[in-house]
């Protein structure tokens, strides 16, 4: 029995939704870190230690996918999917501490939106790709 193709959604109904997803994605990403940086230079007790150092430390990942996130590469977006669950269980680690509880359900919705919005972003990118490169047309032989 011959598998039936997939049937690609069409061009018209991608392009809004790839462009919404980039622009969310940027947006959560930016955001998580910004609560990042905020929570660890203004709010954060780290009993002394520097908290360039220890927000610095957290931002690698960021800085290493940022160029990737900012040119809209489907593979950046990708690798961010797995790394922000690192985040996330960061977050609900803090949501169980009475004193970071607040902090920790930011950075686990902000964390969401990030996974989110960049998986449908993948997905739709790869879709429409497919689809500018002529698969799923119907032919006629």
């Amino acid at each position: 029995m011959a598998k039936k193709p997939k049937v690609l959604p069409s061009i018209e109904w991608l392009e809004p939704r790839v462009k919404a997803m980039r622009v969310l994605s940027l947006l959560s990403f930016f955001a998580l870190a910004g609560l990042l940086a905020v929570y660890y230079l203004v709010f954060a007790d780290l009993h002394g230690a520097r908290p360039w150092v220890i927000l610095l430390v957290e931002l690698i990942p960021w800085l290493v996918l940022a160029p990737a996130m900012i040119m809209g590469s489907a593979r950046g977006h990708s690798w961010m999917c797995f790394v922000v669950n690192l985040y996330f269980i960061k977050g609900a680690l803090a949501a169980y501490d009475p004193n970071r509880q607040l902090f920790g359900l930011l950075e686990m919705a902000a964390s969401l939106a990030v996974f989110c919005s960049a998986l449908l972003y993948v997905r739709w990118r790869y879709q429409l790709n497919r689809k500018l490169a002529g698969e799923g047309e119907i032919s006629v032989a």
